[in-house]
């Protein structure tokens, strides 16, 4: 049986304010039994199918635990006119939950861990990673079975300037436009003929039972997964006035090899300062005791692009970020996000 450990940047064990990249069995001491637990929660139907996830497998851990969901409607859910790298990024989707956290009306907040900023707040922290479901990219459209066969001048939808980056290397002539709103706003946006296509995130789809909107699913290799994509984070206070341990209580639903994965792809996105601004992605993968991992960043038009690719210890995830970071630098990744800064400057002035 194992504590749970957090790594620091140079891979060893660190402070409880680092992120969990090792864990998942029960602790030497059982953690008291909490009899309350509030579970802070967007109010999207994703969101909320998350935390009663959550929800259930804490059900099955401590049956006398009384677990309720608050749900909450974030600054990210209502701004929806304009692009998330325009109006604040990825904290705009917890901040609330924090808050709530703060507070003490909630105990813990479940997240979609590519919506979580790379830097949290102090007070604050990742206590626990679930496994992860399908990191890939979905390909979702009602005329047409994949990108490669869209006419050209037709209209792809996504709000993530990564996808945006690699759809225009690969298929310059389509026209990619924003899209925002949860998953059943774009859908409805789709069905109502405003996109040709749309890309969405495999795992939200699966997860919601609607698996059979896509019609392809995007091979890494070519739409290479956002930071965290497809993973769950449960974020915690740190401090507590009445002394329980939530790290230990939810130790048990860390998933190590998830953990290590997005613990490497989360140091690459802090390196060049990630956020919804940056076509950045990065995806690693855990085969026993080795992580292999591949990142890029580029300009939105994907003129310009570097990638690279390095395998390494899985339980040093932080260190192999950091190599493979070193790597894109190498091939003048600052200034393509230089450039990225401009465009992004140029468009809001």
């Amino acid at each position: 049986m194992t504590q749970p450990l957090y790594y620091n940047e140079q891979g060893k064990p660190a402070s409880q304010g680092s992120l969990v990249t090792q864990g998942g069995g029960t602790p030497h001491q059982t953690p008291a039994h909490p009899s309350k637990l509030v579970i802070a929660s967007r109010e999207s139907r994703l969101a909320m199918w998350q935390a009663e996830h959550v929800r259930a497998q804490l059900t099955l851990l401590y049956p006398q635990c009384s677990i309720e969901i608050l749900g909450m409607t974030t600054r990210g859910d209502q701004i929806l006119d304009r692009a998330l790298s325009k109006v604040g990024g990825k904290g705009l989707f917890v901040k609330e939950l924090e808050v709530a956290m703060e507070e003490g009306r909630a105990d813990l907040a479940v997240h979609s861990l590519k919506d979580v900023p790379m830097d949290l707040p102090e007070g604050f922290a990742l206590a626990a990673v679930l496994e992860r479901e399908d990191p890939r990219d979905a390909f979702v459209s009602n005329d047409y079975a994949s990108l490669a066969e869209l006419p050209d001048g037709a209209i792809v939808g996504t709000s993530s300037l990564r996808r945006q980056a690699l759809i225009a290397v690969r298929f310059p002539k389509l026209v990619i436009k924003p899209l925002r709103g949860n998953l059943d706003t774009r859908l409805a946006k789709l069905d109502r003929g405003d996109y040709a296509a749309i890309i969405l995130a495999a795992a939200g789809l699966k997860r919601l039972g609607l698996p059979e909107r896509i019609r392809a699913l995007m091979d890494p290799h070519d739409s290479l997964p956002a930071v965290g994509q497809g993973a769950m984070a449960i974020e915690i206070a740190t401090s507590r006035s009445d002394g329980l341990d939530l790290r230990a209580i939810l130790a048990p639903l860390n998933h190590l090899p998830t953990a290590q994965a997005v613990a490497a792809e989360r140091k690459v996105s802090k390196v060049f300062g990630g956020s919804c601004q940056i076509p950045l992605a990065a995806f690693a993968t855990v085969d026993g005791a080795t992580m292999r991992l591949r990142a890029m960043v580029a300009t939105p038009d994907g003129s310009r692009m570097a990638s690279a690719e390095l395998s390494g210890p899985a339980n040093l995830p932080e260190v192999l970020g950091e190599q493979v970071s070193k790597l894109l630098a190498d091939q003048d990744a600052m200034a393509i996000l230089a450039v990225c800064k401009a465009d992004a400057d140029a468009a809001d002035a």
